[in-house]
């Protein structure tokens, strides 16, 4: 928890200088804070803090002049209109203190600068843009928090969509700050939400996913360029049945955009993902790259080739695309890649992570030769070791994950065995995470399996159609069959073992406890139980239901776990999170009561004020201090210990 996190990188236009958004845990270890860093590009150096302030900085992006733009919370004394408690935009010159340049009622997020020229975001209230700020203060002084919603969705992830509209807004850059700032996108509905864009590198027009609302609730992502001048807008990318989303990227020379193409699933075929490029004069576009599930997307220099982060076989390479679809891979080690940052000498500035590895800056030679740089994150020293394990499926597909062994685990005293459940389904293991730690499980004993079974990522399309749409069966015998691989090696006890999981692997947490009783206890959080009742409340139904069709179908009833509730004899923990919009509290509190009447052994750890992941400092603590308890009292026999952080 006390460690800091590099969570962004940013390259300067020419070059010399690498910026990174660094979280740390805050001095009053309930909260996370933000930060600007600098990294060097020696590897003898110093990274520098750059920023400091008690509501912390983040969305660190270069201007071509090389000042770097940022978004904060912090107040500014020079600058007497409101705006101090909504996140403002900062500018941060090569030398001297930042200045705030811009503000506006509802916040502003992502920025981008080009040709003299600045874009940022901002949620709008629909109405009079004189009286915005009026508006808002008399609805929170009448204590109106309804929102009245005539479309779908309503609610993303954590947090409620509405009243306010995202919209861009732009100005001229100049020395002070912004001059003739105008909203470039007055009354786009919910089309910029999350929207993900690029500006030209002339500054003249802004390349940006737009949402077109359809009926029955479908919803589909277009790619539109935005004119900086005249705010006309014209469609670059769209199709029926297909989705243009992030990462925008514009190419150098402003002749291209890439984005990746992501095709809906159906109740037959699964999702895919090409990386596309779009000629913006003509409109001609074409996929360089093809079924792949990149992390990070970025044009070279010469915009003559991209490079790409995608999932592959439980790692996160670097791959080189050109423009004629030829594509190679450029590292060749275990690491999980992301944020890059190419260099005109064709080398590469990236974070590299890994299971083992925080993410850390590091600089990739043009011959994949990788060179770690200094970070803010200290190296650890882990409590284990880490192998790749592999098993043959009874179709003859290969079943691969990582197995992560205890430093003293051996066959005279095995380790307990936990099998951990990634989330998705279309996902992998393959890079480090703050949140779901397998070391911190090895550091109290136990053999953690991560393993990538059907619909995993990196394996191909046809590894994801094995599971599309037969989610419980496939992915459980998927599961056994490498656990069962593991479970022959003499530093791992077969008979104390565990299962568990989140989201997705919680769902799967579910299926395993009614179709076996070979694990001594199971953990499930943020789990789907009753999937006819998930998919009608859960904030992307339109989502689920191209996969599983209407809500009734055949389908819900014979994949969803709570039809073998009685077949539970494990015990089980629940967790769930009321702020849960994702998979939405109600199947928490629909498995527990279920467990309940059914007699299951079992203990429901309840968060009233976390979302999906559970992610307060105190709340994450607790979070691990009672799944260990679980796992020690149910599988080491030991005495149930109620966790300190919940006493």
């Amino acid at each position: 928890m006390a460690l800091p996190r590099v969570n962004a990188l940013r390259l300067s236009p020419d070059g010399t200088r690498l910026v990174s958004v660094v979280q740390s845990l805050n001095p009053d270890g309930k909260s996370y804070g933000t930060a600007l860093w600098e990294i060097p590009q020696d590897p003898g150096g110093e990274p520098r803090r750059l920023t400091r302030s008690a509501k912390g900085e983040a969305g660190a992006e270069f201007a071509p002049d090389g000042t770097l733009f940022f978004v904060s919370r912090r107040p500014d004394e020079t600058v007497k209109e409101s705006g101090g408690d909504t996140a403002a935009l900062w500018l941060l010159p090569e030398r001297g203190e930042p200045v705030r340049v811009a503000t506006r009622p509802g916040g502003i997020g992502g920025v981008r600068a080009a040709g003299g020229t600045v874009v940022y975001t901002s949620e709008v209230l629909p109405g009079d843009a004189a009286t915005e700020e009026e508006r808002r203060k008399a609805r929170e002084e009448a204590g109106v928090g309804a929102i009245l919603h005539e479309g779908y969705p309503v609610r993303y992830w954590d947090h409620d969509l509405g009243p306010a509209e995202t919209r861009f807004f732009t100005g001229r850059a100049v020395r002070e700050g912004l001059e003739d700032v105008r909203d470039l996108t007055p009354g786009p509905g919910g089309a910029l939400r999350d929207a993900s864009f690029d500006l030209t590198p002339d500054g003249s027009s802004v390349i940006s996913s737009w949402q077109v609302f359809l009926p029955n609730g479908e919803v589909r992502t277009d790619l539109v360029a935005i004119d900086v001048a005249d705010g006309s807008r014209r469609t670059l990318a769209t199709s029926e049945g297909h989705d243009f989303v992030g990462p925008v990227k514009v190419s150098p020379d402003g002749r291209r955009a890439a984005c990746l193409r992501e095709r809906h699933g159906t109740e037959e075929t699964p999702i895919a993902l090409d990386l596309w490029v779009i000629d913006l004069a003509t409109g001609e576009s074409r996929a360089v790259a093809g079924e792949i599930f990149p992390a990070s997307v970025a044009w070279a220099p010469s915009s003559r080739e991209l490079f790409f982060a995608a999932d592959h076989q439980g790692r996160r390479p670097i791959f080189r695309a050109t423009l004629d679809g030829a594509v190679t891979r450029l590292t060749s080690d275990d690491g999980a890649y992301a944020e890059l940052c190419p260099a005109s000498d064709g080398s590469v500035y990236a974070l590299r992570g890994a299971i083992d590895s925080p993410p850390r800056p590091v600089r990739v030679a043009a011959d994949g030769s990788v060179t770690t740089l200094p970070s803010p994150t200290p190296p650890l020293e882990l409590p284990g070791t880490l192998t790749e394990v592999t098993a043959t499926a009874e179709d003859g597909t290969e079943i691969r994950g990582w197995l992560v062994v205890p430093a003293d685990a051996t066959a005279e005293d095995p380790a307990p065995f936990l099998l951990w459940i990634h989330g998705g389904p279309v996902s992998s293991w393959n890079d480090w995470s703050w949140r779901w730690n397998p070391w911190i499980m090895a550091r109290h004993g136990y053999a953690v399996l991560l393993p990538d079974p059907c619909m995993s990522t990196g394996y191909g399309q046809d590894m994801i159609q094995r599971g599309w749409g037969d989610w419980g069966p496939v992915t459980h015998a998927d599961l056994m069959t490498i656990t069962d691989e593991c479970l022959k090696r003499p530093e791992i006890d077969e008979q104390r073992t565990a299962a568990m999981g989140g989201s997705f692997g919680g769902y799967m947490a579910n299926w395993v406890a009614g179709h076996t009783d070979r694990f001594r206890a199971i953990v499930t959080h943020a789990s789907l139980w009753n999937l006819d009742q998930f998919a009608g409340t859960t904030d992307g139904a339109n989502f689920w239901q191209r996969e599983f069709g209407v809500l009734g179908s055949a389908r819900y009833a014979r994949l969803s776990p709570h039809r073998w509730l009685g077949e539970i004899r494990t015990p089980m923990l629940v967790i769930h999170g009321d702020k849960d919009y994702r998979v939405p509290i109600g199947e928490g509190l629909r498995l527990w009561w279920d467990l309940q009447r059914s007699g299951v052994e079992s203990k429901f750890l309840y968060f009233p004020d976390e979302n999906h992941w559970v992610l307060k400092p105190g709340n994450a603590i607790a979070w691990y201090e009672t799944v260990l308890a679980f796992l020690a009292q149910h599988v080491l026999g030991e005495e149930w210990t109620r966790p300190p952080s919940l006493s």
